[in-house]
């Protein structure tokens, strides 16, 4: 099995894994690695379709996405664990439990 076609597939198993992570998990830390695995199997798809171009190089253009996502994705990662810390310090709870509707009247 060639890179370009091994890249591909493990990064739709990491997105299948991190969307799975995503609808199934309740803790919202659970939640941040779940789009972080997200994010992984993106780029892992992105360097594989930038590995199937022909000719000696492979294309900068998805290697210089997939270095650009990678900053974006450690800012909003910490973004993501300030908030949790922020919403827990609030609440105390490390899971999203919306309000009933009894509990908005209050």
């Amino acid at each position: 099995m060639s890179p370009a076609t091994l890249y591909p597939l493990a990064g739709a198993a990491l997105f299948a894994v991190g969307v799975y992570g995503l609808l199934a998990r309740r803790h919202l830390l659970h939640k941040v690695i779940a789009a972080n695995f997200l994010g992984s199997g993106v780029f892992l798809i992105l360097i594989g379709l930038g590995k199937r171009a022909t000719g000696l190089t492979p294309d900068p253009v998805p290697q210089a996405m997939v270095l650009t996502g990678i900053v974006v994705t450690v800012a909003l990662t910490a973004l993501a664990l300030a908030l949790i810390k922020r919403y827990y310090s609030a609440t105390g709870l490390t899971t999203f439990e919306p309000l009933d509707e009894s509990e908005d009247e209050r």
